[in-house]
């Protein structure tokens, strides 16, 4: 296998300029349409910074439906009138909260995965789809995705059917692609997992320093890229089906110990 593409010169510069893009609040997506809705530019960009990060930290910490656009007025010290300029209602600021954070990431996993060429392997699979989100510095968008995946029907219809689905779609092919053998349920299955890795990783990156003894090391991200890497191919490319399982029930019986036989003294 080729050295990883994360550990790249071409990746690195790519991540710093990802990077930059995801700081950069609505400038990213200035102009775009969400969700329906166009989202004008203007040259206000540190007033959208702060009603972008307001809203970002209050969802967060209370969910999309209890915080009020009245609560992310005061924490970005601005008026209603600023928020219903740049961004006409909460939905779209919404949507912009979340954008903002996927976008760079949802970008640089198609780079990678295009980079790989037309017949990628397990591993540069895997690695497209993770190395962004981990190595990406969004650390400050993780207390968002925990609170919505800790609401299931938030968590589909704000962020995986807008942004994550054509994603999934994709590197599903592309593992289909490379497991010809491996069905599409268990494909699905296995993809969740990877994606549960992912999620464990980065809601305790700030723990796993001290769960595993160092707690002065910051965690070397290129090494654990490459130990998930190598983690998860390995489970993908294992076998389903019975054939995970070759002894039968009867054969495991059959190797089971036999209960002793109790010994009945006839009398006569």
């Amino acid at each position: 296998m080729n050295e990883p593409l994360h550990r790249s010169p071409e990746f690195s510069a790519a991540t710093a300029h990802a990077a930059k893009l995801s700081d950069r609040s609505i400038r990213t997506i200035s102009g775009r349409t969400i969700s329906g809705r166009t989202i004008s530019g203007t040259d206000e960009p540190a007033t959208k910074v702060r009603i972008l990060d307001a809203a970002e930290k209050l969802f967060g910490l209370k969910g999309f439906a209890a915080t009020s656009l009245r609560d992310i007025t005061a924490e970005a010290k601005v008026n209603l009138a600023a928020v219903n300029y740049h961004f006409r209602s909460k939905d779209i600021l919404t949507d912009a909260v979340i954008e903002r954070r996927i976008q760079p990431v949802n970008q640089r996993r198609l780079e990678m995965l295009d980079a790989a060429g037309p017949n990628p392997s397990v591993e540069q699979i895997v690695e497209a789809y993770l190395a962004p989100l981990l190595i990406l510095k969004i650390h400050k968008g993780i207390a968002l995705m925990g609170r919505a995946l800790s609401h299931p029907d938030q968590f589909f219809e704000r962020i995986y059917k807008p942004h994550l689905a054509a994603i999934a779609e994709r590197f599903g092919t592309a593992l289909g692609k490379a497991l010809p053998s491996l069905p599409a349920k268990e494909r699905f299955w296995r993809m969740q997992f990877m994606a549960g890795s992912m999620a464990h990783l980065m809601v305790l990156s700030g723990a796993l320093p001290r769960m595993c003894g160092s707690p002065d090391t910051p965690l070397d991200q290129a090494a654990l890229m490459d130990r998930l890497v190598e983690f998860l191919s390995a489970g993908l490319r294992a076998p389903c089906g019975a054939s995970r399982h070759p002894r039968t029930k009867s054969a495991r019986n059959s190797n089971s110990p036999k209960p002793k036989k109790r010994k009945v003294n006839a009398k006569v």
